[in-house]
């Protein structure tokens, strides 16, 4: 590297520098620095070495300074503290939506966000491959040209599939475009959902952003605006238990008092709970999409939970436990 070039890097250099090899434990000497840049092909004198120290405090760089046999500094504030990155990795890692692939890509620019010594302690806590992963590679691009189309108020087109039992793309519609107006990203339960108006259908739905492909904005504007003001985007996941298509109603479940933690987990905790006389259970009404899903939820409590109103939810679930018995 050019002298004159090497030298217009050498503050950039010295901050990389105290990013990647500084910390508390890891106080770096002028003569530390030195040596670095000498190992890169600059040369600098120590006197230049504190000027660049105190332009990097002039840019925002909190430099803090230990003086015990001799002078040491480390970079005090950084972007992301270690806790912070941790964290980070750890919800990359348990992330269906994204990919083993694209988790170990991720994980590893997160990494370069911390010191040389606290990147390695992140790398050595990795544990991605025997986790449960998306196999659709694309969701990033799809979240990422949604969000376009949301922002530029545009319609989009889109191919949607199923997994077969060969573990192969059916698509429906024969592989025909759904045609959607889009209004919203959640992510529900470990996957990202779109919630759009059909043009078709003239209603509010929702689709799994990992099974859509070849997505496309359409340079028309979105319909749907009146429909989407109705939806309570924050309580929409609540009533849709697993995300299931269906007609919502207002259903009221007697339950016993164990269940309140996983009752309030699924409706909240602004969820009313009526204490029932008997002192051992209560009664909770809530918004739900009467689905399989919802219905094995109740199931699955083994009598704990009961479903009183509506009728129609009652028998739902009653067919669905004579299915069960007549079918063992």
């Amino acid at each position: 590297m050019p002298r004159s070039e090497g030298q217009k890097l050498k503050l950039c250099l010295i901050i990389d520098f105290f990013k990647k090899k500084t910390d508390p434990d890891h106080p770096a000497t002028i003569d530390d620095i030195v040596n670095y840049l000498e190992s890169i092909g600059i040369r600098a004198e120590r006197k230049s070495i504190y000027r660049d120290i105190r332009a990097m405090e002039e840019l925002g760089y909190e430099v803090i300074s230990l003086h015990e046999k001799r002078f040491s500094y480390y970079l005090g504030t950084r972007d992301f503290e270690t806790a912070e990155l941790r964290t980070l990795v750890d919800a990359v890692q348990s992330s269906r939506f994204i990919t083993k692939r694209k988790s170990n890509a991720l994980i590893k620019k997160l990494e370069l966000l911390a010191t040389e010594y606290d990147a390695k302690k992140l790398e050595s806590q990795v544990f991605v491959t025997n986790r449960i992963k998306t196999a659709n590679e694309s969701i990033f691009y799809n979240v990422d040209a949604i969000h376009n189309a949301i922002s530029e108020n545009c319609r989009i087109s889109f191919t949607y599939f199923d997994w077969s039992v060969k573990k192969s793309r059916v698509y429906r519609k024969n592989g025909g475009n759904y045609n959607v107006s889009p209004w919203a990203l959640i992510w529900h339960e470990e996957n990202y959902y779109l919630i759009g108006y059909a043009d078709a259908e003239g209603i509010i739905k929702h689709y799994r952003v990992d099974r859509m492909n070849s997505i496309n904005i359409i340079d028309e504007p979105r319909e749907g605006k009146d429909a989407f003001k109705e939806v309570d985007v924050a309580m929409y996941a609540k009533h849709y238990f697993g995300m299931y298509n269906s007609a919502v109603e207002r259903v009221t479940l007697n339950c016993a008092n164990e269940l309140t933690n996983a009752v309030i987990d699924r409706f909240g905790s602004d969820a009313v709970f009526e204490p029932q006389p008997d002192g051992e259970s209560f009664n909770v009404t809530a918004e739900v999409a009467v689905s399989p899903v919802f219905l094995s939820w109740v199931f699955m409590f083994g009598g704990k939970a009961r479903i009183l109103s509506p009728e129609s939810a009652v028998t739902e679930l009653r067919n669905m436990a004579k299915k069960a018995l007549d079918e063992l």
